[in-house]
């Protein structure tokens, strides 16, 4: 006779494995490569609220690769006359090249 240790082991192998849908982060040196820009422009889009990012510390950053694509997904309501006065999320040399600008 099972002792309720055995059977509940044995349920438990019978079950079907179930598949976790894994959410991939990257670093910020990753997303460059991805994106094909540097690490310091990961940085100032992440700064300058552009792109979501996950800060687990201040020196630990991570990004969902999804998420920035969404993030810098243009908008197709820019007819809209509210859409039309926020800033377009899609890059641009503004975004590139801040540091030229400002001079």
């Amino acid at each position: 006779m099972a002792t309720d240790h055995q059977k509940t082991r044995s349920a438990k192998t019978s079950e079907p494995e179930t598949t976790e849908k894994r959410t991939e982060y990257l670093t910020a040196h990753q997303l460059a490569e991805v994106l094909q820009v540097s690490e310091s422009t990961i940085h100032r889009l992440r700064r300058a609220g552009r792109i979501p990012a996950v800060e687990l510390t201040d020196r630990l950053i991570r990004f969902n690769l999804r998420d920035v694509q969404k993030a810098l997904k243009p908008t197709h309501a820019a007819h809209d006359s509210e859409a039309a006065q926020e800033p377009s999320p899609q890059l641009s040399f503004d975004d590139l090249y801040a540091d030229f600008s400002e001079r």
